[in-house]
């Protein structure tokens, strides 16, 4: 499907992996619609899925039409357009609930921040591609830090803080596979730990004066996380129940999950008989997207849920194999750029789902409803097996 037919003696792909994505692309289209069934708004979604499914196919394809070294070539202008898509998404962007994420070109909405993974991957692949002895350099470092931080703060202010975190697993990854020196990334690591340390104490613990300056829904949704009281100690008994009335409907969501993730038992309830969705609990706003791992869970139990991670760990591990594969350091970045990618998405979105995250805005790739993450997910994709078709031409 991703082969480049010019190229006879490069067309074997990795077929394993795109068996698994038709299997994730299949699930995905069912219960996208089971999930949004019960709802005449959401009802032709699963269509519109199919199209972005097409979508993404196709450009996934057109990634493999030149090889890795060609497209690193376009990198730069590939990061620094979507950084300009970024900045134009914060003064242009549609507005909804208090954030500006989505870019609207009336036929299609997309959301600059999925885009901006890619070309921060290409990008940050093609700057350490370079030799071991200037990795060794603080300068070095702390540029490839710099393109990382970048795209972070850009969607940190949209504000995103879901899809910004996701940017420092993938750098930290690249930089360690690169061979940046560890003394530099430990010290790294450690200062990101107490940054976040610092962070957590002072949401949960600290005056409401002496807190740092976070949007309340993400302040929110630490204190649901944590089962803090949203109440302050000094609040009046009004103030109180007001903000005990305020923690239950932020919970809503997570509480309702879980119980999706637990009635399903071994086999589930049966497709389209899941009644946390049908009945509406879980809200039908979300069921298709955050959570539609929840749905799954519900309807399919244990052994739906288990074929799903079965799935991810085939092209998780198909990917690492890639990587492994590669004869030099950009294919094997690209490679393990795009795994940390996907592997971050999984683990924090079925997190979400079962009450080990916060919950965020990650959608599960290829399963979740969306246009931005499926086409950004296929091409990441087609640049994991443009690595896996030329691996030998370098």
């Amino acid at each position: 499907m991703f082969a480049n037919p010019l190229k006879e003696h490069h067309a074997r792909v990795e077929w394993a992996m795109l068996i698994a994505l038709l299997g994730l692309m299949c699930i995905g289209t069912a219960f996208i619609y089971s999930a949004a069934a019960a709802s005449d708004a959401n009802s032709k979604l699963y269509l519109k899925q199919i199209i972005f499914y097409g979508a993404g196919i196709g450009l996934g394809a057109l990634a493999c039409l030149l090889p890795y070294l060609t497209w690193s070539r376009f990198s730069t202008l590939i990061y620094w357009g979507t950084i300009i898509a970024l900045a134009a998404v914060l003064i242009f962007g549609k507005k909804s609930f208090g954030a500006r994420r989505w870019m609207n070109l009336g036929f299609f909405q997309f959301q600059p921040s999925e885009f901006a993974k890619i070309g921060f991957i290409m990008m940050q692949a093609n700057f350490l591609s370079r030799p071991l002895e200037e990795l060794r350099l603080p300068g070095i470092f702390i540029k490839s830090l710099a393109l990382t931080a970048l795209p972070f703060v850009m969607i940190l202010k949209e504000p995103d803080l879901g899809s910004a975190l996701v940017f420092f697993p993938i750098g930290l990854v690249m930089m360690f596979v690169a061979g940046v020196p560890l003394k530099f990334l430990r010290r790294l690591v450690t200062g990101v730990g107490i940054l976040v340390a610092l962070l957590l104490v002072d949401v949960l613990f600290a005056p409401p004066r002496w807190q740092i300056k976070l949007e309340e829904y993400q302040r929110q949704r630490l204190l649901v996380y944590f089962g803090k009281d949203f109440a302050p100690r000094d609040a009046t008994p009004a103030e109180r129940d007001r903000a005990r009335k305020l923690q239950r409907d932020k919970s809503y969501n997570k509480e309702q999950a879980l119980i999706s993730v637990g009635s399903g038992g071994l086999t589930g309830k049966g497709w389209r008989q899941g009644t946390q969705n049908s009945l509406g609990y879980l809200p039908r706003a979300v069921a298709h997207n955050d959570f539609i791992f929840s749905v799954i869970a519900e309807e399919k139990g244990f052994l739906g849920t288990a074929t799903i991670v079965a799935l991810y760990t085939l092209v998780l591990f198909t990917g690492i194999k890639i990587a492994g594969q590669a004869r030099d350091r950009l294919g094997k970045l690209l490679a393990v750029g795009v795994v940390t990618m996907l592997f971050s998405h999984v683990f924090i979105n079925i997190g979400m789902n079962i009450s080990l995250m916060p919950v965020t805005g990650i959608p599960l790739p290829l399963l979740s409803y969306g246009g931005s993450s499926v086409i950004c997910s296929l091409i990441a994709i087609g640049l994991l097996q443009n690595v896996y078709i030329y691996r030998r031409s370098y």
